[in-house]
């Protein structure tokens, strides 16, 4: 069973897309997702430094875009198997929606246009930041989260979870944190996936009603406790709650090894994801997809694993 799956803000770098320019027609449906998304994603995707792309309202269309690209360069060869699941990681679940099938392209460059945009003006409302909590016990970095008046934004693995909230309260974290756990500061402005972005959520519900999603042809695992979509409604009605709800990455992965995955492919820009799955889902196969160079052996997995899963599975 092969699963396909989509980083979320923080895994883009500059000039990461350059490498795609070289491969047919990648130019043009760079052109062609720039529209919806509002943004130049070719010269962003090329050109920018690293503050640009750190801007909340770049980095999200420019990751949904470079997934979209990706994929669609591993599926350039006839006869392929779909993947058997997707998911993604905060705005990598607009991209999973695409490659899935849920949301068209332009849908999903569309609404993360807003999103991007929404979280932007939330996160500028007040001085808010993250933090990774690595290590310790769940009970207690949980514990000393709320203590100091924080949010569990993302529930990434057993070993790792991100705080999120005022940024004095951030600070006071890293100065006591929990027992045997380091706290990394993000350099992220926002409190993403708190009470935080309410007014985001809010903007989202408003646009939500003009995306048509289709409902899910193969397993979508939503962010939402892994939750796996089966109607394109519910996928719209979790997609708006996730700005301001926490990201349980972990049961994504849960839900990844309960249907029986045996190998995943992350699209570009890959490496937060497989590092993830290389700890929590020991033995399956790896396959990160940054450059084209990478296509022939993630073609070589997609042959061996995909299509693989049982009937109860998909049932």
């Amino acid at each position: 069973m092969l699963a396909i799956v989509c980083p979320g803000q923080g895994a883009q770098k500059p000039g990461f897309l350059s490498p795609w320019l070289e491969l047919p027609g990648v130019p043009e449906a760079l052109s062609a997702l720039s529209e919806p998304a509002g943004i130049d994603l070719l010269r962003h995707g090329t050109e920018s430094d690293a503050d640009t792309i750190r801007d909340t309202a770049v980095a999200q269309p420019l990751l949904v875009a470079a997934g979209i690209i990706a994929a669609s360069s591993l599926y350039q060869e006839q006869g392929l198997a779909s993947a058997d699941a997707f998911a993604g990681h905060s705005v990598g679940e607009l991209t999973a929606a695409a490659l899935g099938g849920v949301l068209s392209n332009e849908d999903a460059m569309r609404l993360v246009a807003v999103r991007s945009q929404a979280m932007a003006k939330a996160a500028a409302a007040e001085p808010t930041s993250m933090a990774a909590v690595v290590g310790g016990t769940r009970e207690d970095v949980l514990a000393t989260i709320e203590r100091h008046g924080l949010h569990a934004a993302n529930i990434n693995s057993a070993a790792q979870v991100v705080a999120a909230g005022a940024s004095d309260q951030i600070t006071a974290l890293a100065e006591d944190g929990p027992t045997k756990a380091r706290v990394i500061p993000l350099q992220v402005a926002g409190a993403f996936h708190t009470p935080y972005m309410a007014g985001a959520r809010e903007e989202l519900a408003a646009f939500a009603p003009g995306v048509h999603p289709s409902d899910p042809a193969v397993p979508l695992i939503s962010n939402a406790g892994g939750e796996v979509i089966t109607t394109g409604a519910r996928y719209l009605e979790l997609i708006v709650n996730q700005v301001a709800s926490p990201v349980d990455w972990e049961a994504c992965m849960a839900a990844l090894r309960e249907r029986g995955v045996t190998a995943l492919i992350e699209v570009a820009p890959a490496g937060t994801l497989t590092g993830l799955a290389k700890r929590e889902l020991k033995g399956i196969a790896l396959a990160n997809l940054n450059t084209p160079d990478d296509l022939e052996s993630a073609r070589a997995l997609v042959r061996e694993h995909a299509g693989t899963a049982s009937t109860d599975q998909e049932n």
